[in-house]
């Protein structure tokens, strides 16, 4: 992918696309090689492995920053023929709209308030300005009639704008995280500002049947505008049933749509494969049971609590800690924000501490990984790990859960899972524990360890159930649900 492949300047392909995806980040990295050149790569992510094989299906265009402050790339195609159109943002608006609105005020409301959000009129006023910047660039580019799909909470503002640009274009708007309950979102200062943002669109999909519900309530108390009406009663499952009618009798479709992943992408193991699965667990010692846990290192995640739910479980010997290993594999993420540096220090605090009472000399029972993991290597993780340990606090979806599970075909593995995640709705077969209740991630855990030794068949039969809805389930399926529902609502 070669960053000298634009297509010209800021008119490249202007109002000629049918399909349009705004989110918050392009799909690819621009890396820097060591003599001086660059280079866009593929970039790792939930959302863009959700949405890269759709748009390379259809040869849409996405429209995102770029990840570099200040930068102003031309407008460039990916290998897969895709335009990825850049919008610029500078040092501040990073600041502002990104690490202070969009992740130090919006992410801890929407998913309760697990640290108390920062609430600042001029990363409002930033944000407010960014999602304008998005909504005229889509605006520009957006054929007539073309259907704009934006994505997330960064984001929310756009439908709103951009109806008000180009009132002939179809809009959706899909939230990956949670929506909170309204008793919650009401100490948004800026609340009504963001639903009016929502309801531009002509369909908005949640996560979750009760994330979608919370939304429908906010707007039947008159949240956003008075005079808006809601019919269809209470949002559905993968069908808008549920309506929204504005006051200038414009309908919006209301529905819960649960992400997944790209199926396709999940390969299965070969004789390579099974020799580096050997040779990472022989690395590891050869326990009998391996724990993962992958995350991004982020508060909601629940990390600490999961690694004090191991120590606590060696110190009462219900594991010989030459039996056992776990995995923490931890993406760096928003390391500027001052809960994030906090969360990395206690959990590594909490590693440490772990393996110098548990551990031998050049056996450690923690294996800690601060970086991020080629897809690759992170699969044989998944094939190598007889017990996927995934306990957020909260979680909109968490894809690693699905991605975990699609990795075992032969139905081998157990799956930990907090109540919490947005996955838990699909995956019923895994064993679900509350993320606050220590108790409860021990009994998980034992559970699942125990289960796979003393009830093979039945945790196999659990585990390729859930493998069969996640491949049936698909994120191509995700997206033609979604995208079918806005065509035929629209």
């Amino acid at each position: 992918m070669n960053a000298g492949q634009s297509v010209g300047g800021t008119g490249g392909g202007a109002g000629e696309h049918d399909f349009v995806v705004v989110a918050n980040r392009l799909p690819v990295d621009l890396v820097t090689a060591n003599d001086g050149s660059t280079e866009w790569k593929a970039s790792p992510g939930g959302l863009v492995s959700a949405l890269s094989p759709i748009l390379e299906a259809r040869q849409g265009c996405w429209i995102g920053w770029p990840g570099v402050a200040d930068a102003a790339p031309e407008p460039f195609h990916n290998d897969a023929g895709a335009l990825l159109y850049p919008v610029t943002l500078s040092e501040y608006d990073f600041t502002a709209f990104y690490e202070g609105f969009s992740n130090a005020t919006l992410w801890p409301l929407y998913h309760d308030l697990i640290v108390p959000p920062t609430y600042h009129r001029e990363w409002w006023a930033a944000y407010r300005d960014v999602n304008t910047r998005f909504a005229e660039h889509a605006a520009v580019i957006a054929a007539p009639g073309a259907t704009v799909w934006v994505q997330d909470y960064q984001l929310q503002l756009v439908p709103g704008i951009l109806r008000q640009l180009r009132p002939d274009v179809r809009i959706g708007f899909f939230a990956h995280i949670p929506f909170p309950h309204p008793d919650i979102f009401r100490q948004l200062p800026w609340r009504h500002e963001i639903i009016r943002g929502l309801l531009g669109a002509d369909v908005v999909g949640f996560q979750l049947v009760s994330d979608a519900n919370h939304f429908i309530q906010l707007v039947d108390a008159g949240y956003g505008a008075a005079g808006h009406t809601v019919t269809g009663g209470t949002a559905s499952l993968r069908e808008i049933t549920a309506r929204i009618t504005t006051p200038d009798s414009r309908e919006v479709g209301v529905a819960a749509f649960p992400i997944s992943l790209d199926s396709g992408s999940q390969a299965k193991r070969s004789a390579g494969d099974e020799h580096e699965i050997a040779r990472l667990r022989a690395d590891l010692g050869n326990p009998q049971v391996v724990f993962l846990g992958v995350d991004r290192l982020d508060y909601t995640k629940g990390i600490v609590e999961r690694l004090q739910a191991f120590e606590e479980l060696l110190e009462a010997g219900a594991f010989a800690p030459s039996d056992v290993s776990f995995v923490q594999l931890a993406t760096p993420s928003r390391e500027r924000i001052d809960h994030y540096r906090r969360t990395r220090s206690v959990v590594e605090e909490t590693v440490g501490r772990i393996n110098g009472r548990f551990s031998t000399l050049g056996h450690p029972v923690v294996h800690y990984q601060h970086t991020s993991v080629p897809k690759h290597t992170l699969q044989l993780y998944y094939q190598l790990a007889d017990v996927m340990v995934v306990t957020p606090f909260k979680d909109g979806m968490n894809l690693v859960a699905k991605e975990y599970v699609a990795c075992h075909d032969d139905g081998s593995g157990a799956l930990v899972l907090s109540e919490f995640a947005g996955a838990a709705q699909e995956l019923q077969q895994a064993v679900l524990c509350n993320p606050f209740d220590m108790e409860s991630i021990k009994t998980a855990m034992v559970t699942a360890a125990t289960g796979l030794r003393e009830h093979p068949e039945r945790m196999r039969e659990r585990m390729q159930h859930m493998h069969e809805h996640v491949l049936e389930y698909d994120v191509a399926r995700w997206a033609q649900t979604f995208l079918t529902s806005l065509d035929e609502f629209a």
